[in-house]
């Protein structure tokens, strides 16, 4: 299955607002109606596909012969066009396309990838690999002159290997994330990742964005789970890993980890797995203010026991309910207050028991009140429900948009009240005041992530009213010590960011490996490095 083309996951799954929000937009921050309704599929104009017949038939010839793979109709073409950002959306449901593939390529597997890379290289086109097609940071809309190709890579979606022994498996690119967890279960493992992108996302995606699952506090990020992987590029093969750990040298999986693209294309990866959890166990804690609940949360990190899942919804998060996104309009939130923490455990029944009771005293201690098990089923419930309801939010006529950061401990509480403080003032200021919610949704032993949630009017331009406060958030976050990004990767959103964060000579040496494995720039230009 497709994902819906104007938006987010299966259209079958999408939910409209409760008239109860809607309402709540309306008094409290002027949210009117759309006045028109979003273009369809068939009422945006597609030019022809910009490619010559020999070109064609390079890419035809990289991947087989078989017309299928190399799709130039408008409908392909339009679902591979950038990402699933707020303002991708707003664009693509106003019909404009100028960000439009030239052609669809799927690929059978690495060797396909080495062939399509060298007949774009050969024929000036520029290659865009596709996984789930879920960045929201303008990983998709390369910088360019010309035409590029979407590079699909769905049809290398395998389990090539299992090895139970040492508790490794290793999985292609295109793999989609249920799909993965299904294969690695017959075996009885897990990978544990489960970002909020989870059911469309894809492996090769995760390793591309340093992707970061709502159980990393148990399993860890997705980069810290690659022991190997395997890179196509332009000028050939890389590979890395040949053991869990090793002193020789530099650590190159590191440098292909995140590289969104712009050095080669993933086509597999090896990683650690863990057995099924025999146990699962999701509870919810009420703290009566944010600093409170983050320093509990600071404990169990630095201190134990560690749980597998740790978050904590800020005090407008929890009171609006979006901690719990089926929850919305139930009125859930106003019932609890204060803010609401989640805090799972898997594993064996032994396991999860010791820890949850150990951990329960520790958040008691820390002023914390328990609410049971159920606020932590709705969580699990609904943690992939978000997504549909920022759609339902646009079509009520609301700009509803997110990001991420993170820092050090000490530093959080800064960075909480800068970021904040720069989205409030800068929406304000434009004349959509907005709502401003925020969550701790990863911990680590020396710092935590902040993931923010944002929702105004649209106004009459909602692009450039977004455009400013974004712009405004990031000058926030390196101010105040926190990184541009914590999971959902540079892209273009926050490229110039990242290359204030990073400097001159750091940029100087990743362009340095981009001119060695990809000397004709064919690879996403312009997404994580500026356009040569």
């Amino acid at each position: 299955m497709d994902m819906l083309w104007s938006g987010w996951g299966d259209p079958a799954a999408a939910t409209p607002l409760p008239e109860t929000v809607a309402g709540l937009l309306h008094d409290l921050l002027g949210v009117k109606p759309r006045t028109a309704a979003p273009v369809t599929l068939d009422q945006i104009a597609v030019p022809a596909a910009p490619l010559d017949a020999s070109t064609h038939a390079a890419l035809l010839a990289a991947v087989g012969g078989h017309p299928e793979h190399v799709r130039t109709d408008a409908e392909s073409r339009i679902r591979h066009t950038r990402g699933k950002s707020t303002p991708d959306l707003l664009r693509i449901r106003g019909g404009e396309v100028d960000d439009l593939p030239a052609a669809v390529v799927l690929p059978a597997g690495h060797d396909e990838v080495l062939a399509v890379l060298r007949a774009c290289a050969a024929h000036g086109l520029v290659a865009v690999p596709f996984g789930g097609g879920t960045s929201v940071v303008g990983g998709l809309a390369p910088a360019r002159h010309g035409a590029f190709v979407a590079l699909d890579l769905r049809r290398m979606d395998g389990l090539l290997a299992v090895d139970p022994v040492s508790r490794t498996a290793t999985l292609q690119a295109g793999l989609r994330a249920p799909h993965a967890e299904a294969l690695l279960a017959a075996h009885g493992f897990t990978l544990g990742h489960f970002p909020q992108s989870y059911e469309w996302a894809t492996i090769g995606g995760f390793a591309a964005t340093r992707s970061s699952g709502q159980a990393s506090a148990g399993y860890g990020r997705f980069d810290d789970m690659v022991l190997g992987l395997t890179l196509a590029t332009p000028e050939g093969t890389v590979e890395t890993g040949r053991a869990p750990r090793s002193a020789a040298g530099p650590d190159l999986r590191q440098l292909l980890l995140g590289s969104e693209g712009a050095f080669g294309v993933i086509t597999s990866v090896t990683v650690r797995v863990r057995p099924v959890p025999r146990a699962r166990v999701y509870d919810g804690w009420r703290f009566p203010t944010f600093g409170q609940g983050t320093d509990a949360l600071r404990s169990l990190a630095q201190n134990g026991p560690r749980p597998t899942v740790l978050r904590l919804s800020d005090e407008t998060e929890t009171l609006v309910g979006l901690a719990q996104p089926d929850a919305i309009g139930s009125g859930a939130g106003r019932q609890n207050a204060g803010c609401l923490a989640v805090v799972g455990f898997e594993g064996t029944e032994e396991d999860t028991t010791r820890r949850r009771e150990t951990a329960t005293a520790v958040l008691r201690a820390a002023g914390g009140e328990p609410l049971g098990e159920e606020p932590g089923r709705r969580w699990a419930h609904g943690r992939y429900s978000a997504p549909y309801l920022r759609d339902a939010l646009l079509d009520a006529g609301a700009f509803a948009e997110t990001l991420e950061t993170a820092a050090f401990w000490s530093r959080l509480p800064e960075l909480y009240a800068a970021v904040r403080d720069a989205l409030t003032t800068t929406l304000t200021d434009a004349g959509t005041p907005p709502l401003v919610m925020c969550h701790i949704s990863h911990v680590y032993e020396n710092g935590a992530s902040l993931y923010f949630t944002v929702v105004s009017a649209q106004g009459d331009d909602p692009l450039a009213h977004w455009t400013r406060a974004k712009h405004a958030a990031n000058d926030a976050i390196l101010a105040a010590g926190g990184t541009i990004t914590h999971h959902h990767g540079v892209g273009t959103d926050h490229r110039d960011w990242y290359v204030r964060e990073a400097g001159d000579l750091a940029v100087d040496v990743l362009r340095a490996v981009k001119r060695r494995l990809d000397p004709a720039g064919v690879l996403n230009p312009g997404v994580l490095l500026p356009a040569d």
